[in-house]
């Protein structure tokens, strides 16, 4: 039986968003525990929760919504690859081309997906802007080695107090899909099936996904 990791943090009221961002709440709206029926929630919060992907809406003006991103960007073989760095600082396109040729062994050529983990975001319920982010040098070497979607275990890919969002606009630039949020410790580097669907939220800027990565067979 295939090893399963899930790459997801809890979704809850104690889940850090960036400042000033809609952080999660739910409303019941009736309770089996009070006579009802059924119980009933509604959720609130804002899309970039957790685990989540970005729609190029997000970074791009008059661009498309989650609901167009391709499927098969979040459905897939991908490769894990582990990069201590100082927390704050960004990673670079020669480290990590560095780290991930020594993952070579695993599966040979790169796959079109690669999550990147860095350790900079320990504690998804306690905000921090010290994390680790990817130059945008370092987006374009992946582009031109064939990826196509870019996970980082930190709630950007771009530094907290960015205004000019470069990396993403490298993504924009190559027409990538980005996943962030994700929670990679415990997980070994190498190559997987990533699962990470987002919900069919049709215009939105993106979405939370449940990312699970599930181990290739021999």
């Amino acid at each position: 039986m295939a090893d399963l990791f899930d790459i997801s943090p809890p979704l809850d009221a104690n889940l850090a968003v960036f400042p000033g961002d809609t952080s999660l709440t739910r409303d019941i709206l009736s309770r089996r525990e009070d006579g009802d029926s059924v119980t009933l929630s509604t959720l609130r919060t804002t899309v970039h929760l957790g685990a989540h992907v970005d729609a190029p809406v997000h970074y791009e003006a008059d661009a498309a919504g989650i609901d167009q991103t391709p499927l098969d960007r979040l459905l897939g073989r991908c490769r894990v690859v582990r990069l201590g760095t100082e927390a704050g600082r960004r990673i670079e396109a020669e480290s990590l081309a560095a780290a991930l040729r020594v993952l070579d062994d695993f599966g040979g050529p790169l796959p079109p997906r690669v999550l990147v983990a860095t350790g900079s975001y320990p504690d998804p319920s306690v905000w921090t802007a010290e994390f680790t982010a990817l130059e945008p040098a370092a987006i374009d070497w992946m582009a031109g080695s064939g990826v196509m979607t870019v996970g980082i275990d930190t709630p950007s890919i771009d530094p907290a107090e960015s205004r000019d969002l470069p990396a993403h606009a490298a993504v924009a630039r190559h027409g990538m899909t980005i996943l962030e949020g994700l929670r990679l410790e415990g997980v070994p580097e190498g190559d997987y099936e990533l699962i990470a669907l987002p919900l069919r939220l049709v215009g939105f800027d993106g979405s939370p996904v449940r990312a699970v990565l599930r181990s290739l067979p021999d």
